[in-house]
């Protein structure tokens, strides 16, 4: 299957198990103000987290599953409480979708937005109902983001302290990072190396037309003559590498020793941050190697890592403090529950004053944050 079919398939995955039927009898469990959860809501958010637990945890997603479950309805009813809360401080999440469907445009190498949405039509997939499912995530990251982690108070003592508490969990063998600018001596068709490492080693026999090889030469030498000029690294990268990585600037990753050709980790380590190794004879043509970063055996000073460390703490600090806010927001609601049903998150303090919803869904309800296309059914309790 073509790579952007895959990638489409991915990436609409969750958008496809979330489409609705238009026409069907539902059940209302919850009530969360004047919105409402169905059972329909659950049994398509269940199957959304099986299929995330399964890309997250391919190996022993079963473990997670019980409590996942058991979280279903407490997550619904925190994405409306956040929905709610956004519309009370502007967030409305456009300007992050646009960005993050031109992002997936890229990704797929598609021309344009209208080619997304076409492809999107392929894949049996409404892009209204897509949109709106990433429009939701955002709105909700970024109601957490501005409520909870923009309050977040993360002090140079506490990241001292967790630098000396996490000393041998830190501790690590030599490695370096490294980008590559490669110029490609090969048929434009030829298949090229492993995106994640540079060509193994040197090799100058290859059947080559000794004219194309000698441009290509010429190339590489004009790209490092560029750098040591002051060119960016990663600007060259894309711009001008053959490289399956130039969209990213030639980023490789990071290599620790035995992990690279003998004659590339001799040249390459030797090497500190920012520094290139010149043009080197490839398989493929030529390439400039940079090292990005270069960590030595043991554990790294705390300058160097201290923006690592920053955002532990905030990881760590987030979950708590976001299950806070949301147990606030619960407290602030009017939710109400179905017999037979549990909300994890529920406070003690929280009311569950009846909200009247009428039985064709109308009322001034609003399913799920967007109104319905077409007049549900629903069995009210």
């Amino acid at each position: 299957m073509p790579r952007k079919f895959v990638l489409f398939a991915s990436v609409l995955l969750l958008a496809a198990i979330a489409l609705r039927a238009d026409d069907i009898v539902d059940e209302i469990i919850a009530r969360v103000n004047d919105q409402i959860i169905t059972r329909s809501d659950m049994e398509k958010a269940k199957a959304t987290t099986l299929e995330e637990l399964k890309q997250r945890f391919p190996s022993d997603w079963q473990s997670h599953m019980a409590k996942a479950q058991a979280d279903t309805l407490r997550d619904l009813i925190d994405q409306q409480l956040l929905l709610e809360r956004g519309k009370d401080l502007g967030i409305t999440g456009e300007t992050e979708l646009v960005k993050r469907l031109n992002q997936m445009r890229q990704q797929m190498g598609l021309a344009s937005i209208d080619d997304l949405e076409a492809e999107a039509k392929k894949q049996g997939v409404s892009y209204e109902d897509f949109k709106e499912q990433i429009r939701i995530s955002v709105v909700t990251q970024q109601v957490i983001g501005q409520e909870v982690g923009g309050k977040l108070h993360i002090s140079n003592e506490d990241i001292q302290d967790w630098y000396n508490k996490h000393q041998k969990e830190l501790e690590g063998p030599e490695e370096i990072g490294l980008s590559e600018i490669m110029v490609s001596t090969q048929p434009a068709k030829q298949d090229v190396e492993s995106k994640d490492k540079p060509a193994a080693q040197p090799d100058k026999n290859l059947p080559e037309d000794p004219a194309k090889v000698a441009e290509a030469e010429a190339k590489a030498n004009e790209l490092l003559d560029q750098l040591k000029k002051g060119a960016k690294f990663d600007d060259l990268a894309k711009k001008s590498s053959d490289g399956p990585t130039a969209a990213q600037g030639g980023t490789l990753g990071t290599f620790k020793r035995g992990e690279l050709a003998k004659d590339l980790e001799d040249k390459t380590f030797a090497l500190k941050a920012g520094e290139n190794t010149g043009v080197i004879r490839t398989r493929q043509g030529f390439i400039i190697l940079q090292v990005t970063a270069h960590r030595p055996a043991g554990i790294p000073p705390l300058k160097e890592i201290s923006d690592r460390i920053r955002e532990a703490i905030y990881s760590e600090r987030l979950e708590p403090a976001a299950r806070a806010y949301l147990t606030k927001l619960r407290e602030q609601a009017f939710i109400d529950i179905k017999s037979g049903y549990t909300d994890t998150g529920a406070s003690p303090n929280q009311s569950n004053k009846p909200i009247v919803v009428a039985a064709n869904g109308e009322g001034g309800s609003s399913h799920a944050g967007k109104p319905p296309k077409k007049k549900k059914k629903f069995l009210v309790f």
